[in-house]
């Protein structure tokens, strides 16, 4: 978790989901600093990432300057954090 002065990256997905754990994966190998939400804990998680990508799939991340992505490859998700200045 990232304290309120840290531009932080939020991930929605479920332990369930094998591209959530992936991308989960690669956010936590390359020290990205992000705030998990669970979409089966959270009540309203899954109604907030579904309003920010417009798609029912999981996971959606989304950095801190609100660009967000559904389901990305590894490469894509690195390729954005990388020019996000995040890694």
């Amino acid at each position: 978790m990232s304290d309120a002065t840290t531009p932080t990256v939020t991930m929605f997905g479920a332990d369930w989901c094998r591209d959530c754990r992936r991308s989960k994966a690669l956010l936590d190998t390359l020290g990205v600093d992000h705030d998990y939400v669970d979409v089966e804990a959270d009540p309203t998680a899954a109604a907030r990432a579904e309003e920010i990508s417009g798609r029912k799939n999981i996971p959606v991340v989304v950095l801190p300057d609100g660009r967000h992505f559904v389901e990305p490859s590894d490469q894509e998700l690195r390729t954005a954090l990388e020019a996000a200045g995040l890694v």
